[in-house]
């Protein structure tokens, strides 16, 4: 099974599954995680080829769907679930594909659709550093600089680094194998009629007004919100706006 981090315990209120992006891991989803644990369990987990969790060849979403839902029986067999991105992606494949173990959906900042974009220049990035010159996270933060990634997400990248084992504790060359599995969506021909709610960053164009008629078209009761000021990454830079519209959609 995937590996996970606990937030809190059980309540009467269904657990919170949280599945990260690429590149992340469920460290960095620990302070909304934290916030949100005070009313129900929230569990984030590490996806697989990333953190912690197993390294496999196989990386699509209805494999990635099948590790969350995995964990979702291992806590009981059904509950909300928030994904990010990547993660988003594979909450909505789970919520298709297994649909009677998800209460409700939150998707955060992207589409079911296939993206003509390309995260292959940060896997070269990692790929370029040199680990005999690094000795801290600052070190490999200094490479990736070098190789024009800018500061944010040199620390978000560092944050899968082994210092000590010199080595990142992301599957570089299968993610670079799968990047069009990641960056497309799988053609499925089912429809789940939950509560769902897909939020966006103002500043974002991940989910464009034209993606609303394919969202709508395989979540009929999808819901639309956008968080001011936010970009993709809109849950570190607004936690706390963040972190509110997930509580007020799970509570309603």
């Amino acid at each position: 099974m995937l590996n996970t981090i606990t937030h809190g315990d059980p309540t009467s209120l269904p657990p919170l599954l949280i599945a990260h992006g690429l590149y992340g891991s469920a460290r960095n989803w620990g302070v909304v995680a934290r916030r949100l644990a005070d009313e129900r369990q929230v569990v984030a987990v590490d996806m697989r080829n990333h953190a912690y969790s197993k390294w496999d060849d196989r990386h699509d979403y209805p494999a990635l769907a099948d590790d969350l839902a995995e964990v979702i029986d291992s806590l009981g067999g059904r509950a909300d679930v928030l994904g990010h991105s990547m993660g988003g992606k594979a909450a909505m494949t789970l919520a298709l594909t297994h649909g009677v173990r998800v209460n409700k959906l939150v998707v955060a900042d992207i589409a079911p659709v296939t993206y003509g974009h390309s995260q292959m220049p940060y896997i070269e990035a990692m790929r370029a550093v040199d680990m005999a010159q690094v000795h801290r996270r600052s070190d490999a933060e200094r490479l990736l600089a070098e190789q024009g990634v800018e500061k944010a997400l040199q620390s978000f990248f560092t944050q899968s680094l082994d210092v000590a084992g010199k080595r990142w504790r992301l599957n570089l060359d299968v993610l670079a194998k799968e990047m069009p599995r990641i960056m497309g969506f799988p053609d499925i021909d089912a429809v789940w009629d939950g509560p769902a709610l897909f939020l966006t960053g103002t500043e974002s164009d991940y989910v464009r007004p034209e993606h609303r008629t394919t969202i709508r078209s395989l979540f009929p009761n999808a819901r639309f919100a956008k968080i001011p000021g936010a970009g993709h990454w809109l849950h570190s830079e607004k936690p706390r706006e963040f972190e509110a519209a997930v509580r007020t959609f799970l509570n309603a």
